[in-house]
């Protein structure tokens, strides 16, 4: 698949606690939930944030009372924690260098991150996130471990 054809892409981690920290400021921290590295490619607009974050609520990745993954992050009573993530857009299939030709730049895809955190928080989920562009440490429990690759 051709980057300007890619979807938007999201590595989603169920987690029990995770904090994202700039130097030594955290920038965001979330209990229970779960921790999204988003990235944006050139094609995507806000109809894939939108999508995105509709996955993201409504996944189901949380156990039921019988055990079973079957609630979503807002029927469980968690909180997400967005970060982006243009290293998901990484072309590694020549050479030893990843090209991140495929990443959007930061003026089109952080208000698309921006977009992805703020629909979230009208689905009422508690919404926290990194600082886009900075050097940032993700520090996170993987509760499972739960982790799977959305693209929208």
């Amino acid at each position: 698949m051709a980057w300007w054809n890619a979807p938007v892409r999201a590595v989603v981690q169920r987690v029990s606690r995770a904090c994202v920290r700039v130097g030594a400021d955290t920038v965001g921290e979330i209990g229970c939930g779960l921790l999204a590295l988003v990235g944006v490619t050139h094609a995507d607009g806000p109809a894939e944030a939108e999508r995105l974050a509709v996955k993201l609520a409504n996944l189901r990745l949380f156990d039921d009372d019988a055990g079973v993954m079957n609630r979503s992050v807002q029927e469980s009573g968690g909180a997400v924690l967005v970060v982006s993530q243009f290293t998901l857009y990484g072309e590694t299939s020549r050479g030893r260098r990843p090209s991140w030709s495929a990443a959007a730049p930061g003026p089109h895809a952080e208000p698309l991150v921006q977009a992805v955190a703020d629909r979230l928080r009208e689905y009422g989920l508690v919404v926290a996130g990194g600082r886009f562009g900075a050097h940032m440490e993700v520090e996170l429990v993987n509760d499972g471990p739960v982790t799977v690759i959305v693209e929208v």
